[in-house]
């Protein structure tokens, strides 16, 4: 009984490596037959799923302000230290002082994409985007700024 199985396996195995085998060698052949994807030809109309991670953005609308009040919850949920967010204190009409975001430094090449940091936010101000080609030549590129220069924050965002 053991031997049959034995030999029934290395039979299935064999003839699924012809199989596959086969079709490559078809394809090696007829080399004008595209077999993947339209991808790199598609990239105007490609739509990414909605559900896809592929990094951190935030928002900003029309007056360039955004909804990071620089609370750091973002930065203390990460479990790698991909977000770094260096605040400073802006002086209010009223006179009083408060703090706000200076740069919201973001390391692509540490990032995870656990989600944890949008998650965290309590004013909703990063989110996931669906971008999703990364390759640069020059690691330096996948540090990125987040904030607009010369953004702040939106009224009535605490």
């Amino acid at each position: 009984m053991f031997l049959k199985e034995y030999f029934s396996t290395i039979y299935q195995s064999v003839k699924s490596l012809l199989t596959g085998m086969r079709l490559t060698g078809y394809y090696f052949t007829h080399p004008k037959e595209i077999q993947t994807e339209e991808y790199p030809d598609n990239r105007a109309t490609l739509k990414m799923f909605d559900r896809f991670k592929g990094e951190v953005s935030m928002p900003h609308d029309d007056n360039n302000e955004h909804r990071c009040t620089g609370c750091q919850a973002c930065e203390i949920a990460c479990p790698n230290g991909t977000i770094k967010i260096i605040t400073k204190q802006e002086l209010q009409p009223d006179g009083k002082k408060k703090k706000a975001i200076d740069a919201f430094v973001y390391h692509l090449e540490l990032c995870t994409l656990c989600n944890m940091c949008v998650s965290s936010c309590p004013s909703d101000a990063i989110k996931m985007a669906n971008t999703f080609e990364h390759s640069v030549y020059d690691k330096r590129q996948l540090t990125k700024i987040l904030n607009k220069p010369g953004s702040k924050i939106m009224e009535g965002v605490e």
